[in-house]
This record gives structure tokens, sequence and C-alpha cells, in this order.
């Protein structure tokens, strides 16, 4: 947990609330020759600081460290993995599944590694998608490419035949690469395994590039994405400048939390305002986002505003659809900024240049950065450790510095947002100037 983390609050923790499910009692020693194996005893504690952990509870909540145990569940050399990539893409997918390859190949000797293909798609048969094989020759290079090598999907499928295939491939566990609806997903598979008795675990890894998942301290493919946006930031910028009465404005990927936006205007200097889903905004009246425009170029001559896709639905009719993954349908906040900003400004006799950039999917197509592709390195790795263990029902994550076994129920009730009398969130708004607006 950290303090810009909103989701959850109130909820009342226990040691029973983050205990890790097993598939039975290990019992094989482990091939892995490393310099520590980790014990099952929860070490990790879940909240940073006292307010916190009185908010959820009076007992000290701990969560079980992630990493290779001594004994293990499964006999390697009878051992099928499969992997799995759901929902959209984002950098670092490819450093995932190559890291699960080589750690399960490599130090765990396991009979053979399946790739899923195009998502939860690749189990029904009706949708005639080949398995794939995967092994140290065909997944060595895959991390210097952006997206994933096994393609991904969006929306449900049949629970039941996605266990089926489980069942008819002889996969012992899965490892599931995505975001809150593939973690809701991924505990529904693993209720309908328990149901039929099978001894089939399922071992997540948060991917969401919005980095707005629970109980998760970061995301990968979060810092690509906001080191990507930078770049797209200097070009609003540059734009802005080059124009009289200027306005770059830039929307960013963010559709309940805004990280993205916020980080990356902090990140790069040029930003003047930045709009998020978690606070609210009025377009117009006093202390209205064009009031504070308007001020802005008369005293500047330009501005450069970031927009997270999710911010200012408030301000915007329902439009009642909902994507494959049964998301809402965002109303389109640029759209109507630009529309209103062009005629307030006309009204007013200022001549301002807008130029609208939405650089969403070459952000979420790249490959991975430094950081990003080592973290990733280590998500891969524990997910192998624990599957092998016999663990289930369970998510990696990066909590403190260390890594930890986050039950899936604890991280799909919910997402993580911005909180707006942190400290990150007034960073932002000292970093960009940017006065509190009134509230729409």
């Amino acid at each position: 947990m950290n303090e810009n983390d909103t989701a959850g609050r109130n909820t009342r923790l226990g040691p029973e609330d983050v205990r890790i499910a097993t598939l039975g009692e290990p019992h094989v020693a482990c091939p892995k020759v490393c310099g520590r194996f980790v014990s099952d005893e929860p070490s990790v504690s879940a909240f940073i600081t006292k307010k916190e952990a009185e908010e959820h509870g009076d007992a000290p909540v701990f969560f079980e460290e992630a990493g290779p145990r001594e004994r293990i569940f499964f006999d390697p050399a009878k051992t099928k993995v499969a992997i799995v990539t759901c929902g959209g893409i984002c950098p670092g997918i490819n450093d995932v599944i190559r890291a699960v390859v080589m750690e399960a190949h490599h130090n765990y000797g396991v009979a053979a590694t399946l790739g899923i293909r195009y998502g939860l798609r690749g189990f029904i048969p009706a949708c005639r998608h080949d398995v794939m094989e995967l092994h140290p020759g065909n997944v060595a290079d895959i991390h210097e490419f952006g997206g994933t090598l096994l393609g991904s999907s969006r929306g449900p499928q049949s629970i039941e035949e996605i266990v089926d295939a489980l069942e008819r491939m002889n996969i012992n566990f899965l490892v599931l690469i995505g975001g809150v609806g593939g973690m809701r997903a991924a505990g529904a598979i693993v209720a309908e395994i328990a149901a039929r008795g099978l001894p089939i675990g399922v071992v997540g890894i948060p991917k969401t590039i919005d980095n707005d998942m629970r109980f998760v301290a970061r995301t990968f493919g979060f810092l690509t994405a906001v080191e990507k946006a930078t770049e797209s930031i200097a070009c609003a910028h540059t734009e802005a400048v080059g124009a009289p009465y200027g306005i770059g404005l830039l929307k960013l990927m963010g559709r309940s939390s805004g990280f993205i936006a916020a980080t990356a205007a902090m990140g790069l200097k040029h930003v003047n305002f930045v709009l998020i889903p978690e606070e609210r905004f009025a377009l117009h009246g006093p202390g209205g986002f064009l009031a504070a425009l308007d001020d802005r170029l008369t005293r500047r001559g330009h501005a450069v505003v970031v927009v997270a896709e999710g911010a200012g639905q408030h301000l915007l009719p329902p439009t009642g659809e909902t994507d494959a993954s049964g998301n809402p349908v965002l109303g389109d906040i640029c759209g109507l900024i630009i529309k209103e900003a062009k005629a307030y400004f006309k009204d007013k006799g200022l001549p301002i240049t807008l130029k609208y950039i939405d650089p969403s999917y070459i952000i979420r197509s790249v490959p991975a950065n430094v950081a990003d592709a080592v973290y990733c390195g280590f998500l891969g790795q524990h997910a192998v450790h624990a599957g092998m263990a016999g663990k289930t029902g369970l998510l990696v994550s990066s909590m403190h510095d260390r890594y930890v076994h986050v039950p899936l129920a604890l991280v799909s009730a919910d997402r993580r947002r911005i909180d707006t009398d942190s400290d990150f969130w007034q960073a932002a708004l000292d970093s960009t100037g940017q006065a509190r607006l009134a509230r729409g």
C-alpha cells in the first residue's frame, strides 16, 4: 500500500485475507541452485504508515514473500506450464514471457512450456487458435520487440471450456498476464479448478499500463509509458510556443487513474495543466478550467495541457456502451475541451492556435525500457517459483521493494487511484503551477 492508493480504504484486512492457497504439501526437492530459499511465513508488511494499519484493522498484516522454495509441489520432469496474455498490450509483456520460459527451462528443467495464442480465446476450441510451444530458442530475442509474441484479446470466455482445455493439455500451472479484468477471470478459473478437485495452479502477473492495480506498487510498462509520454509532451510544447496563444493538448491513457498523466507531467516541466479522473473540474465559470487557461495564455502566451482519457467524464453524457471487456466506453473529453475552448476564446477575441496530440497506441506498443525490463524479469521468475511450489490463486506483486504473493481476490475487487489529498498529487500541482480548479 502507499499514500496514493485510495481503493479499498476502510476495508479491514486480517491475516486470513492475505493467505495463499496451495495445491498440496510440497514434497519434491527444488532443483534450482540459489543463495537463499524463501519461507512461506508471511513477512512483508502490507502498510507503510501506522494510519493505514489502523484504517484496515488492529492486527498487523503481512504478505507472503515471493521467491524459490526449498521444496516444491511439482516434479519438474513431468511439469507442463502454460502462459497466456490478456487485455491490451503494453511495454514489457515479451520480457515477462521470456523470463517465465527461461526460468522454467534452465533453472527447473520443466518438461514443456506452452503459449496460448490470442488471450483466453486460445483455450476455446471453436476459435481454432494453435497452441505455441515455447523454448529458449524461440523467445531469446523477443524482449527487443513491443507487444506480445502470443497475441492477446479482450472479452469473457467460457470458464468451463478454459478449464477443460487445461485438463486436456495436462497443464500443471497457468501463468496469466493481465489487468484487473484478467485477474477476475483468473479467480474464476481457480474456482472452477477447485470445484473439479484438479491439481492445477494459477499464478497472475499484473499487467496494466495505467498502474491502477491494488496492492501493486508499480505495474510493468508504466515507466516506459511515462518516458514515451514525455516525448509527446515535448512535441506539444513545441507546438504551443510556435504560435501566439498556442495550446498543446495531449491525451494520455488512464481510464480510472491518472498516474501516467501526473507522473509524465512531473517528469517534463513543460506541462501547465494536468487533468485526471480522480479530480472533478468545471469547464466554465470562476475557477473553471477555461478561466484558468485564459489567465495562463494572457500571462505567458502559450499553454500545455495533459489530459488522462478518463478525466472529466462527469461533463459528458454517458455513452451507454461497453467495450469487449465490459468497461464503459468513455466520452471524448478532449473533443469537448477543444470545442468549448474554441468557442470561449472566439467570444473573447483571442486568436488561439490549438494542436491536439494522441500518442496512446505508440506509447503502449514500444519495447520496455531498462527499468521495466529488469522488473519484468523478476516478475516472470517469481511466477515460476510460485507455480512450481504448488501455490495458486495469487498475483506476484512488488511492495516496499520486496516481491510478494497477493491473493487474486484483493487485486480484482477495485482499482488503485491517486489520492488527491496526497503529497504525490500536490507535487504534480506544484510542478504544473495550476491551482485547484473549481469542481464541476
